[in-house]
C-alpha cells in the first residue's frame, strides 16, 4: 500500500493572512494605555480613601520623579465626558505636586458596582489604611456585591453570603468585616479619634451601637474628663443604651 503524502504548502498570501488575523486579534487582547491629561481625571464618587502625606507618599512622589509613573491608573469614561478615577489617586496628586500634566491610565467601561469593587480592591493594597478607610470600603464593596447578587456565587460547593466574599478577598474573617462595617455608624468626631489611635478599635465598634445624641453626649463626657471608655465600660454603655 502506498502511504498517502498528507503534507501541504499554504500560498505565500494565506500565510500572510492567517499572521495578520492573529497580530490583530492578539492586539485587540492589550489594552491601550494613552496618558491622559490630569484636568480629565475626577476622584471617584465617595471615595473613602484619603491621599495623606505620609512617608508612603514622599516615597511614591519621589519614585515618580525619577522614574515617571510606571504602574498606570485605571479609570473609566464619564457620560458627561472626561474619566472618574477608579484607582490611582495617590500618583493623580504625586503628578499634581511635581508640576506633571499627563499620566498613563487604563481605560475601561465599568458598572457602578464594578467600578467599586475594583476601587476598593485597587486600594486596599496600600501599606497603611486607617480604619475609617476600611470600614467605608468594605461597606461600599459589600453593597455592591448584593446588588450584582453575588449572594448565590459559589466556591466549589459552598455557597458565598456577600459578607464572606469581601471577607475572603480581604483575607479577614466574616464577623471582623462586620465589625469594621460598624464603624461608619459612629460620629465623625469619634471615628476620626479611631483613626487617630485615641479609641482603641473593640471600644469603637461596642461605641457605634449608641445613638448619635449618646455618642455626643459621651464625646462631651469624654473630652471633659479628657479620658476614652475601656472595652468594658463600652460594652456597658452599649446595654444601657
Amino acid at each position: 500500500m502506498t502511504k498517502r503524502n498528507t503534507d501541504f504548502t499554504l500560498p505565500m498570501q494565506s500565510l500572510d493572512d492567517l499572521f495578520s488575523t492573529q497580530e490583530q486579534r492578539d492586539d485587540e487582547k492589550l489594552e491601550r494605555v494613552p496618558n491622559i491629561p490630569l484636568s480629565d481625571l475626577h476622584p471617584f464618587k465617595d471615595h473613602p480613601f484619603k491621599v495623606q502625606n505620609n512617608e508612603e507618599m514622599k516615597r511614591m512622589i519621589e519614585s515618580i520623579k525619577k522614574f515617571g509613573t510606571i504602574i498606570p491608573a485605571l479609570a473609566r469614561p464619564l457620560p458627561a465626558g472626561g474619566y472618574e478615577l477608579i484607582s490611582g489617586h495617590r500618583r493623580l496628586a504625586a503628578c499634581q505636586v511635581l508640576g506633571i500634566e499627563t499620566m498613563p491610565v487604563i481605560i475601561r467601561e465599568m458598572s457602578d458596582d464594578e467600578a467599586v469593587i475594583a476601587m476598593v480592591d485597587a486600594n486596599l493594597q496600600r501599606e497603611t489604611i486607617l480604619p475609617s478607610e476600611k470600614a467605608f470600603a468594605y461597606k461600599m464593596k459589600l453593597d455592591a456585591i448584593k446588588h450584582q447578587g453575588v449572594t448565590s456565587s459559589q466556591l466549589g460547593t459552598k455557597l458565598l453570603r456577600s459578607d464572606e466574599k469581601v471577607a475572603l478577598d480581604a483575607g479577614e474573617s466574616r464577623n471582623q468585616i462586620q465589625r469594621y462595617i460598624r464603624l461608619t455608624y459612629l460620629i465623625p468626631e469619634l471615628l476620626e479619634m479611631v483613626d487617630e489611635n485615641k479609641i482603641a478599635f473593640n471600644p469603637a465598634v461596642e461605641i457605634s451601637y449608641l445613638e448619635q445624641e449618646d455618642q455626643r453626649v459621651l464625646l462631651s463626657a469624654m473630652e471633659m474628663n479628657d479620658c476614652t471608655p475601656s472595652h468594658a465600660q463600652a460594652i456597658r454603655l452599649k446595654k444601657m443604651s
